[in-house]
């Protein structure tokens, strides 16, 4: 995280390294026979130019290693295009095909920027937790529409690009009690993993305690059809839990597709056996046609956002406009605040991660960087998409040794070729997309490790964070009790002085928002 106003620096030199495309010449002898080394050859012709551009012989790389370091990152990440999909696939309006195509041009846009603007070896495309959050609360919750969510996320991105053109984002990131700052990612990563286990079947509804463990009991209700698809997602976690720990790049990717490859052999055998479900799934199923998917990505997504995003006649048929007003603050404030946290984190993470961190242990070009998010989720939002953000499996392709921008162009021209892949959106199962839900909240519960647990000042406003983001289904109401939360304790306890004026207007707004929305 930044602890003071971070300047764009350059990635720490290193020792050069000998470029693959070129040998240095032999030593240069002089009049006493003793030889002196040359300095290598560099690159030549348009290698050459690359070179130059994004300093790769400067950082130490070589072409070869940050081609494969490019190759890592989006083996890692390239699930977010049928996790995406699946989730905002659910709204009214918008097909799953439309959503995958604006995934992939939106993780293109953001991934050239930061190749080609910043030039650091780290890839963007639709965060998890903010592709939860845009569905399950903004429209599932709220009542917004698809094109509505989309005007939030653009509201989300301008403020984001004034925030980081302007130098406020600092006071707006110290202004979030660090309680709660740290605990976002965890409740974010509770909030999608049980969408996971919702997705999954694991998880069902019970009227009596709200949520229930399905049941395997074949002499009772448990069927083959209702229990195999279960037996998927928890086996899927099983093997990404496995590949991960034996260092397999892109293992999320792989334990998608082999939980996908399981369903459809267990659908074959219940079609076979005559189950009722599983003739229904296989009966009818259906390719999607990638022309098809471009098609509808240009009625259904694409500028959406400007031509139904400022309708908001369905939410105001049963709300007035002070509670439209106060929905809108809110939710773009929570937008942007999940964003920049999980950008500034991400990006402190994969730069340490690689050494790519300055002397001064700050983030290399962090303002470009942000920028580059930035305008990345202006973008999708145009696209169709969720909030973009720079994805942590960027740190598979550096651990790989990317460590320039070129990386990064790599990641972006495989996104270009997956564009015409959107077929395997229907063959990829609910039951196997799970498995990266559940996966990546594993991944986020990590910061808990950051929270004082023997100080209740800390310790209540944290878990309260956590906590209520999937106990109420909304990302935003545990932020918000979380800030009160920290509030009022630091008011009770004498510490008016420690709270942040910006903090008591982002509380003020919230519980706005819950006396007279909610």
């Amino acid at each position: 995280m930044e602890t003071e106003e971070n300047k764009d620096v350059q990635a720490p030199e290193q020792d050069v390294a000998q470029p693959e495309a070129e040998s240095a010449p032999p030593p240069t002898p002089q009049a006493d026979g003793a030889a002196v080394a040359t300095v290598p050859t560099p690159y030549k012709g348009f290698a050459g130019k690359l070179d130059k551009f994004f300093g790769i012989s400067k950082a130490g790389s070589k072409f070869r290693t940050e081609i494969v370091g490019g190759l890592v990152t989006f083996m890692a990440m390239v699930y977010i295009l049928f996790v995406n999909s699946d989730m905002l696939g659910e709204l009214a309006g918008v097909s799953q095909g439309a959503i995958y195509i604006a995934t992939a041009l939106s993780a293109i846009v953001g991934t050239v920027l930061m190749s080609l603007l910043a030039r650091m070896p780290l890839a963007q495309a639709s965060g998890m937790g903010l592709n939860a959050f845009f569905t399950y609360t903004i429209c599932f919750t709220f009542g917004l529409s698809y094109a509505n969510a989309l005007l939030l996320v653009l509201i989300d991105g301008i403020i984001f690009i004034i925030l980081t053109v302007t130098g406020l984002r600092k006071h707006l990131f110290n202004a979030i009690p660090k309680a709660v700052r740290v605990a976002i990612p965890a409740g974010i990563g509770l909030f999608i993993a049980f969408i996971g286990f919702q997705k999954s079947g694991l998880v069902v509804n019970d009227d009596v305690t709200l949520v229930n463990l399905i049941s395997f009991n074949f002499l009772g209700s448990a069927t083959y059809g209702s229990v195999m698809p279960v037996l998927v997602t928890v086996i899927g976690v099983i093997v990404v839990a496995v590949l991960a720990k034996r260092g397999v790049k892109g293992a999320v990717l792989w334990a998608i597709l082999g939980a996908a490859g399981l369903y459809w052999v267990f659908m074959g055998i219940g079609y076979g056996y005559g189950d009722t479900t599983c003739i229904e799934i296989i009966d009818g199923f259906s390719l999607l046609n990638p022309i098809d998917a471009f098609k509808d990505w240009g009625t259904q997504s694409v500028g959406q956002v400007f031509v139904k995003g400022f309708d908001f006649s369905g939410y105001l048929a049963t709300h007035n406009g002070g509670q439209l007003a106060l929905v809108i603050i809110t939710s773009a404030l929570a937008f942007c605040m999940v964003d920049m946290f999980d950008t500034m984190g991400t990006l402190y993470g994969a730069c340490a991660s690689g050494n790519l961190l300055d002397k001064d242990g700050n983030i290399p070009n962090i303002n470009k960087s942000m920028l580059c998010d930035a305008i990345a989720t202006s973008t999708g939002a145009i696209a169709g998409t969720s909030t973009v953000t720079t994805f942590v499996e960027s740190s598979a392709g550096i651990g790989a040794g990317a460590k320039t921008g070129f990386a990064s162009l790599i990641t972006s021209l495989c996104f270009v070729v997956a564009m015409f892949l959107s077929p395997l959106v229907s063959i990829i199962p609910g039951q196997a997309t799970a498995v990266a839900l559940i996966y990546v909240g594993v991944l986020m519960m990590g910061c808990v490790k950051e929270i004082d647990w023997k100080d209740p000042a800390q310790s209540v406003p944290a878990f309260l964070t956590i906590a209520l983001m999937p106990f109420t289904y909304n990302i935003s109401y545990g932020i918000a009790f979380g800030i009160i939360a920290y509030l009022l304790i630091k008011l009770c306890t004498g510490k008016v002085k420690e709270i942040h004026p910006v903090t008591v207007v982002i509380g003020v707004l919230f519980a706005l928002m819950f006396f007279l929305t909610h």
